[in-house]
């Protein structure tokens, strides 16, 4: 293009690749669903095969990788990472006419790579990492998965026992983790280890980038309620991880969570992807499919969705300008996340009125029992990422200057604290 920074350009150049790429929904329009059209998916968690879930990846990684060549895949980020540099308007811009075509479904081992660990590496990797790992993980050619949660440290990570043992230029990695997301499909981990177990247990993790085909590394599926086996348990038997796979300083592994789980919190994805759990325009569609919005009561629960859906849409742009800035996420993630997670149990709730008998029984009628995926999905989102009791805790102390809850670990090593 002659002028990158020229607007207007850029959507017209923008809106011919996507021409050329991609079929243009059958109504282009954002606030309205076509009923009976294409795909209706508002689960939460896959339930599908491994082949199945992999082919699914797959598809979202070539979409990622196709405007990787154009840069589009990281419009705001510096060309050195593959992206275009451009303003954040220009993202949004391109966000907004990417929903207009028909594109890939989501997978979170898509946007954990992209939109969590790839930004965390631009923050804390050293330059081998920036330059050899992050433009791939940036453009999904490589998969990676968050090895945070222990079985004895899920909403308080900083408990995790999981060691990391320094032998010369090597650590030796020995422990367990579990609701891994797609680990099973992961090239890469960014695992948070227990590197000093004599000082208290905020200060005595490391983070790393490891590799997955490790020697010693051992991969379970967990088997969920919705059908599917996209978690899993991970085993780290003397594991040996070279220090140049460390991502941050020793002892800054609590930092380096931090920094990801603030992503993760953050809902702002300006992808264009499909959002995770369905959408207001879903619900919408729905209610008008049953014959319900003439109802005063129906109308009163929906206009209540729609005002927290709005809301969490003015929070959540606060969360992008911070990331697409590159700048580390804030307590601004716990409010959007929150916001994220009281939204999918007021959709829960509200289309459990709506379709009644038709939301447990399999009529075969479109847009009605693929709600079930949904209300078995969304409890699990109010513990993945920071349980709401967390996030309240975050934005109670870090925002509104609430005293910290009594700790009866906090000046205590980990080695001392009772387990």
């Amino acid at each position: 293009m002659d002028d990158p920074r020229d607007l207007d350009r850029f959507l017209a150049e923008a809106r011919a690749w996507l021409d050329e790429h991609a079929e243009p929904l059958p109504d282009s329009s954002t606030d309205e669903l076509v009923w009976g059209k294409g795909d209706f998916s508002v689960s939460v968690f896959h339930a599908l095969s491994e082949d199945d879930e992999r082919a699914l990846i797959n598809r979202a990684q070539a979409w990622t990788q196709a405007k990787s060549e154009r840069g589009y895949h990281a419009i705001s980020w510096p060309a050195e990472f593959g992206g275009l540099d451009l303003p954040p308007e220009f993202n949004r811009a391109f966000a907004a006419l990417e929903r207009r075509y028909v594109r890939p479904t989501g997978h979170e081992a898509h946007s954990v790579t992209t939109r969590l660990v790839a930004p965390t590496v631009r923050l804390f990797g050293n330059d081998d990492q920036r330059r050899d790992v992050l433009p791939d993980l940036l453009a999904a050619r490589s998969i990676c998965c968050q090895l945070f949660s222990e079985p004895g440290a899920g909403s308080d990570l900083a408990s995790l026992g999981c060691r990391a043992d320094r032998d010369g230029d090597e650590w030796v990695i020995n422990g367990q983790k579990v609701w891994s997301s797609g680990a099973q499909f992961a090239q890469w981990g960014e695992l948070i280890a227990r590197s000093d177990p004599d000082v208290v247990k905020h200060r005595g993790m490391t983070a790393f980038l490891i590799p997955m085909n490790l020697d010693g590394i051992e991969i379970r599926p967990i088997k969920q309620m919705s059908g599917g086996s996209s978690f899993n348990e991970v085993f780290f038997n003397d594991v040996r991880v070279p220090d140049t796979m460390r991502l941050g300083p020793v002892g800054e592994g609590w930092k380096v969570a931090l920094t990801t789980l603030g992503f993760e919190r953050d809902h702002s994805d300006g992808s264009g992807s499909a959002r995770v759990g369905g959408s207001w325009r879903q619900l919408l569609a729905t209610a008008r499919a049953c014959g319900v919005t003439g109802d005063p009561v129906h109308r009163q629960r929906l206009a209540t969705a729609y005002t927290h859906h709005r809301v969490e849409e003015l929070v959540n742009r606060r969360a992008a300008a911070v990331r697409r800035s590159g700048g580390v996420p804030g307590p601004e993630g716990s409010l959007g996340k929150l916001l994220w997670t009281n939204g999918m149990a007021l959709f829960s709730d509200i289309v459990s009125e709506i379709l009644g008998p038709s939301l447990v029984a399999d009529t075969g009628e479109w847009g009605t029992y693929a709600w079930g995926e949904h209300l078995l999905g969304a409890p699990g989102y109010r513990i993945a990422g920071g349980s709401d009791e967390v996030q309240r805790n975050i934005l109670g102390e870090r925002v509104l200057g609430l005293p910290s809850e009594p700790r009866v670990d906090k000046d205590v090593s980990w080695r001392e604290v009772p387990r």
